[in-house]
């Protein structure tokens, strides 16, 4: 098989697998839609309820960049507050994790039997076929990921590509990778899957596939801040601080990588199961540390908002004055009324 058909069957894949992730998320969203709002209201209200909530949604929908940006819309629209939002925000992070458990366990044979299982029940009435749908797409997630396992096979044995894949061992390298693919694809569970594949068919190191993942987990931010760039500024604030958590995640955990990937050796799991694990422990550690401080956080997301709003002021001094138009203050001189010469002398006779 070439380089290109090769290519063509993995693009195939994927586009299967990003186009049933974004089914199953509509799917159960259009099945809970009526409830959503009023939960987000009444459980955001406390902490832990938000947060679990934000697990609960991200797992059902399988997709974070959902949960992210229906949460920064809610905040636009007063439903829920800044600070209520972001224990969801956290959740969401967490949530997404379940996704890379889904890829190791290699569930291909179930994708197979929901997928008519799914179809069956999409005949039945209304609020059945709705399930039907959503256990449809769940089953198409399974496929695809069988789909993109096969396509990826022919490279295990291609000597350029596994060259051109060890350079990703980089650090640096992998975490751009995976903000990057998952900005252009809008979804971590693809960029997380893809990296547990290619790990699990010898295509990618544990380090690399490492690496990806936390990129990944940056790159899924930027949907919420596209969807906050129309919206409030409460709303850019979620967005801003969704950012934020993550990125200090980052700076935090990226020194304790090495030791990480120790401890993943010496459990014997296989690879598929060490990434997953390592996904998992990422942002559990991000969500322990980072709930106990919440409203610090979220106090510092303010601030730096604040003073990049001065700051653009400061570049910008005319941008937010409205021009107002000057009122014409010239006098109109209005010429006098010419009378010819020959009548004048009649004017003045009735004058007298």
């Amino acid at each position: 098989m070439t380089y290109f058909h090769t290519f063509i069957s993995i693009l195939a894949a994927l586009v299967l697998f990003l186009h049933s992730l974004a089914g199953f998320s509509k799917e159960l969203q259009e099945l809970g839609a009526e409830k959503l709002q009023a939960w987000l209201g009444k459980i955001t209200q406390n902490r832990l309820g938000g947060f679990g909530l934000g697990i609960l949604l991200t797992t059902l929908i399988q997709s974070s960049s959902a949960v992210t940006s229906i949460t920064v819309s809610l905040v636009d629209a007063g439903v829920i507050s800044f600070f209520d939002s972001l224990a969801v925000l956290m959740g969401a992070n967490l949530g997404t994790t379940f996704t890379a458990w889904l890829v190791a366990f290699k569930l291909h044979n179930l994708g197979s039997i929901l997928l008519v299982v799914g179809m069956g029940l999409g005949f039945l009435p209304f609020r059945i076929r709705l399930a039907g749908k959503s256990i449809f797409y769940l089953g198409l997630i399974l496929f695809s990921l069988e789909l993109i396992s096969l396509a990826l096979e022919p490279l295990a044995k291609d000597q350029t590509i596994l060259g051109f894949l060890s350079e990703i061992d980089r650090l640096w390298v992998g975490i751009f990778i995976g903000i990057v693919v998952t900005i252009l694809v809008q979804s971590s569970s693809v960029t997380t899957g893809l990296s547990i594949i290619l790990a699990s068919q010898d295509l990618l190191s544990l380090p690399a596939a490492l690496a990806i993942v936390i990129g990944s987990n940056i790159g899924t931010t930027s949907t919420a801040l596209f969807a906050s760039l129309s919206l409030s500024e409460s709303a850019k604030n979620a967005a801003l601080a969704n950012t934020l958590f993550n990125l200090i995640g980052l700076a935090i955990f990226i020194p304790f990588i090495g030791l990480l990937a120790q401890f993943l050796i010496a459990t014997e799991l296989e690879i598929s199961y060490q990434i997953a694990l390592a996904h998992l422990i990422f942002n559990l550690s991000i969500s322990l540390i980072g709930l106990p401080l919440l409203k610090p956080l979220g106090k510092l997301v303010l601030l730096l908002n604040e003073k990049a709003h001065s700051a653009q002021l400061t570049l910008f001094p005319h941008k937010d004055e409205k021009i107002i138009p000057k009122k014409n203050t010239t006098k109109k001189i209005i010429p006098k009324k010419i009378i010819p010469r020959k009548f004048r002398h009649k004017k003045n006779r009735k004058s007298e």
